[in-house]
């Protein structure tokens, strides 16, 4: 079964996951909202992180930094005076790539422009007759570089506004706060600081759905330690990004390593796990070894000290940065593109279920009444059972039918209520992914679906 960018699309729009931003005006590119289902399980997604990388790493602190930092902090990253990507416009079709992508793409990988100058590219670009991947033809503008920041403006008076910026990412707020959290919480090295926050790119070519959009939201920690076990930590994040992903019930076949052959001039090491998208492998996630020059640059622009003392040896050193860093939105669709099955059934139906691990499903169980003359009894379990965890209540149409939906947003267990469970009080529950069913006394429920759902 061949899951395409259009299959899954689809299903989010007509089952209430995702939605085009601002879709009754026509829209606005590379925007999407998410509906009442989509934002329960990147809710859920998001916990599921929480609770791996942060709840259960005694090292590890949480934060949640203010997007709209002091411009100084983009000067200290390099961001104001680098953050651009060079665009080539196609005059016949006036679409807009990046011209690097060109070069990787005609050259299936093997040719990386990341260190070429924009004259470079451009020969290159000529000289291989690189045509217009919309069109067709080879009529290209010049290249040029468009800022990826998003500019704003703090003050009261016209004319005298105070240039800001839309954070174009999070891990900047968890270098400014070193100091604050070291001291605060009497913070050891080797400890970290987490995030989970939106960041903003200009973006000016969409990108496959939610695989690349304007407004996205980014879950990442900064490991700060000693250079001499800076190594030992990359390669435990690597291993901990890989198992985080096999324990969401992604298959390893669909995942790869790639280590970076040519890496910025501060960094020791960078690797990738790529996922294998509707739209071939791409970047999932990354691991970096950032040197220490992070908190370097910061203690330059601000004149504030990010040195570390050692308890114990009385050293005073700038820490080494092990990066680790997912996409919340490109993991939503892994999750979807992983999960999404389309099974034959006897008869010659055909059912669509996503298969999602329960902990990231949007409801844990549906309540079904058989019919609705019997609700009062399914009403009550839904309201005993909602205060544990989300619930679906579907009263609508055949039984049959109301499975399917169910499936189709994933719920990995439906309870139904029916005649029986008004002289025995017990109920059926079937599972999602199996469809087998078992009978179970209503009181049974709560602890046979918590069980289920840890993750």
């Amino acid at each position: 079964m061949s899951v395409t960018m259009e299959k899954i699309v689809n299903l989010c729009k007509n089952r209430g996951i995702i939605f085009q931003g601002s879709e009754i005006y026509g829209g606005m590119g590379n925007t999407w909202d998410y509906g009442p289902v989509g934002v329960e399980i990147k809710n859920n997604i998001k916990k599921a992180w929480w609770k791996r990388f942060v709840q259960e790493d005694p090292s590890t602190y949480g934060v949640d930094a203010a997007i709209l930092m002091n411009p100084r902090v983009w000067d200290a990253s390099g961001h104001t005076q680098n953050f651009a990507d060079p665009k080539m416009d196609c005059k016949s079709c006036k679409q807009r790539f990046r011209a690097d992508n060109l070069i990787e793409d005609h050259s299936k990988g093997k040719v990386s422009a990341e260190a070429m100058s924009n004259e470079e590219m451009e020969k290159y670009i000529s000289d291989n007759k690189i045509n217009c991947p919309h069109c067709g033809n080879f009529n290209w503008t010049p290249i040029r570089q468009f800022k990826l920041m998003f500019e704003t403006s703090r003050g009261t008076l016209d004319g005298e506004k105070d240039v800001v910026y839309l954070r174009p990412e999070t891990c900047q707020g968890e270098y400014v706060n070193f100091l604050n959290i070291q001291r605060s919480m009497r913070a050891k090295v080797p400890f970290a600081i987490a995030q989970i926050g939106k960041s903003f790119r200009n973006e000016i070519t969409p990108g496959n759905f939610i695989f690349r959009t304007i407004e996205f939201e980014q879950m990442e920690l900064q490991k700060f330690c000693k250079e001499e076990t800076s190594f030992d930590i990359y390669n435990e994040y690597k291993e901990k990004a890989r198992k985080f992903l096999l324990d969401l019930n992604f298959s390893e076949d669909h995942l790869k390593f790639h280590d970076h052959d040519k890496l910025a001039f501060y960094a020791k090491a960078a690797c990738d796990i790529f996922y294998l998208f509707p739209m071939g492998w791409s970047e999932l996630n990354g691991i970096h070894h950032r040197s220490t020059h992070d908190l370097s640059r910061h203690q330059e622009f601000s004149g504030k000290s990010m040195l570390y003392l050692d308890p114990i040896t009385n050293e005073k050193y700038i820490p080494t940065v092990i990066e680790y860093s997912i996409g919340a939105d490109r993991l939503m669709l892994a999750v979807l593109t992983e999960a999404y099955t389309e099974e034959e059934l006897e008869g010659g139906d055909t059912r669509i279920v996503l298969k999602l691990h329960p902990a990231i499903a949007p409801y844990k169980v549906a309540i079904l009444p058989l019919q609705k003359n019997i609700n009062e009894k399914a009403i009550e379990l839904y309201n005993n059972l909602s205060k544990k965890f989300m619930c679906m209540y579907d009263e609508a149409g055949s039984i049959g039918k109301r499975y399917r939906r169910q499936d189709e947003i994933g719920v990995p267990f439906s309870v139904t209520v029916d005649f029986d469970t008004l002289e025995d009080n017990t109920v059926t529950i079937r599972d999602r992914d199996t469809m087998e069913q078992i009978r179970l006394p209503i009181d049974e429920v709560e602890k046979y679906i918590e069980e289920k759902i840890v993750f």
